[in-house]
C-alpha cells in the first residue's frame, strides 16, 4: 500500500520529532534525508517524512526544495500532506514558513490550511494567537537570542502575516475547546470567505486531538509535530490505518558512542553541563577554526584515546553572550558555517574509526552531520524524550542516532539517549 501521509520538514531534528509522534500513534514511519531522487523506492510504511535543511535557507531555495519533495510524495501516492516547522515557529520576516506554505497550497490547489506549532507536552502552547514557551511568551524566552532566527514577536498572526499575502486568521481557544467539529466549521467558514491560513490556539493535548479531527479533509496541514497527535485516529476511522503494535521496533547496533552538540539553546547548554560532569569533553572553538587551526584533527585525536572507555562529548555550544562575540568577530553566517563544517568532519572521522552510536544536539548540526555521513534515510524507533526518538540509519552499515532539537530534552537527555539506543 502507498503511504497515507507525506511530510516535509524544514530541518532534520524537526523531521525526527514529527516521525516520533507518528510512530507513537501507531504509524510505521521512515524519514528520508533530503529531496528524494525520482527513482527512490517508496517504502512500505504508513508515513514518509522528508527531512530538508531549509529552515534558514533563502526563501526561494526553501520553496524549491519543498515543492520537489511534494512532487515525490504525490507520486508515492500519499493522501494528505504536512509541512512541519519548529514548535517555536523559527523564521524571519522574510520567511520561510509563509512562502513555503503558500507554494505548497498553490501546488495542491487548496485555499485553506492551518498553522499550529503547539506542543503542550514540551511546553509550547498558543492562546489568543500568542505562542508561549513554558510560562513565558516566545518573545521573552531564550528564543529571542537565537543566533539565526531570533523570535522577538510572540503574536503568530502578526509573524505569519509578514510572510504571506494570504489572510491570516485566528481560531480561538473557545472554538478549539468546543471540539473537532467546531474547528472544522471554522475552517469551512474561512474557505467560504475566500481562504487563508488559520493560526489555531491549543493549550492541552485534547486540543491537538480536536484540531487533528478538524483538519481531516484538508489536503495540507502546517505546524509543529504536536498536530500529528490527532491524525492517526482520522486514518483509522477512514479504514486506512490498521491497529498494530511495535511500530517503532529497531535493530540492534553495537559500537562506541559519542555526543556532538552544536546548539546554543539554554536546554542544550544545561545538558552539556550535566553530561560533562561525568564524561570527558572537548570544546570546539569557532575563533580557532577561523584562524585556520586544525581543531577537527585535534578533537579526533583527543577522542581516539578516550572513546573506548565510554561515551565522549564534543561540543561547540556557547552561551548567548559568547555567541554574540563570535558572530561580531566572524559574521553570523560565517560562524555558523564553520561550526557545522567542523562538527560534520568530526562525525565523519568518528564513524570512520568505528563509532556507531551518535547523539547530536541542534537542528543545523544534525543536518550537517547526517549529510556528511551520507545517510539517506532513518528508521524511526521509540521515544527517548518528548519530540526525540531513537533511530537507525537505512542502507549500508547501520548507525544508531538520536537527533535532538536544541530546545528539547531534560537535563539528563544525553545519558538517557545513549541508554535508549538499540
Amino acid at each position: 500500500m502507498a503511504p497515507i501521509l507525506g511530510c516535509i520538514a524544514d530541518d532534520f531534528t524537526g523531521a525526527t520529532d514529527l516521525a516520533n509522534m507518528l510512530v507513537r500513534g501507531g504509524m510505521r514511519t521512515v524519514q528520508l534525508i533530503g529531496v528524494p531522487a525520482t527513482d527512490t523506492p517508496v517504502p512500505d510504511v504508513d508515513a514518509v517524512v522528508v527531512a530538508l535543511k531549509s529552515r534558514t535557507n533563502p526563501a526561494d531555495e526553501a520553496v524549491a526544495q519543498s515543492l520537489q519533495s511534494l512532487q515525490w510524495l504525490k507520486a508515492a501516492g500519499c493522501r494528505q500532506f504536512f509541512f512541519k516547522y519548529c514548535s517555536t515557529f523559527d523564521s524571519t520576516d522574510d520567511g520561510n514558513i509563509g512562502p513555503v506554505a503558500d507554494a505548497l497550497m498553490a501546488d495542491l490547489g487548496t485555499t485553506v490550511t492551518i498553522a499550529c506549532p503547539a506542543f503542550p507536552e514540551n511546553g509550547r502552547t498558543i492562546f489568543n494567537g500568542h505562542l508561549f514557551v513554558g510560562t513565558q511568551l516566545l518573545s521573552d524566552s531564550p528564543m529571542r537570542n537565537h543566533p539565526l532566527t531570533p523570535m522577538t514577536d510572540s503574536n503568530l498572526v502578526s509573524v505569519l502575516q509578514r510572510q504571506t499575502k494570504k489572510p491570516v486568521k485566528l481560531i480561538q481557544f473557545a472554538t478549539v475547546d468546543a471540539g473537532g467539529e467546531a474547528v472544522a466549521a471554522e475552517l469551512a467558514a474561512l474557505k467560504a470567505a475566500g481562504g487563508g491560513i488559520a493560526i489555531v490556539d491549543a493549550v492541552l493535548d485534547k486540543h491537538l486531538e480536536s484540531i487533528g479531527y478538524g483538519v481531516k479533509d484538508l489536503p495540507l496541514i502546517t505546524g509543529g509535530s504536536g498536530i500529528a497527535i490527532g491524525l492517526p485516529g482520522n486514518y483509522r476511522r477512514a479504514g486506512l490505518l490498521a491497529e498494530r503494535g511495535a511500530a517503532g521496533a529497531l535493530p540492534q547496533v553495537r559500537g562506541s558512542a559519542a555526543v556532538l552538540a552544536g546548539s546554543c539553546s539554554a536546554a542544550t547548554l544545561g545538558q552539556i553541563a550535566r553530561f560533562e560532569a561525568g564524561h570527558p569533553s572537548f570544546a570546539v572553538d569557532a575563533l580557532r577554526l577561523a584562524r585556520g587551526e586544525d581543531v577537527v584533527a585535534e578533537a579526533l585525536g583527543w577522542a581516539a584515546g578516550r572513546i573506548a572507555d565510554g561515551p565522549v562529548l564534543i561540543y561547540a555550544s556557547q552561551p548567548a553572550e559568547k555567541v554574540r562575540e563570535i558572530q561580531k568577530a566572524l559574521g553570523r553566517a560565517e560562524a555558523g558555517a564553520l561550526i557545522e563544517e567542523a562538527m560534520a568532519a568530526i562525525a565523519r572521522g568518528l564513524v570512520a574509526s568505528g563509532t556507531r552510536r551518535l547523539v547530536v544536539a541542534g537542528g543545523e548540526t544534525s543536518g550537517a552531520v547526517v549529510s556528511a555521513l551520507g545517510i539517506e534515510g532513518l528508521q524511526i524507533g521509540p521515544q527517548i524524550d518528548p519530540g526525540v526518538p531513537a533511530t537507525v540509519s537505512l542502507g549500508g552499515e547501520p548507525l544508531a542516532l538520536a537527533l535532538k532539537s536544541g530546545n528539547f530534552g531534560g537535563p539528563d537527555f544525553f545519558a538517557k539517549a545513549l541508554a535508549s539506543m538499540p
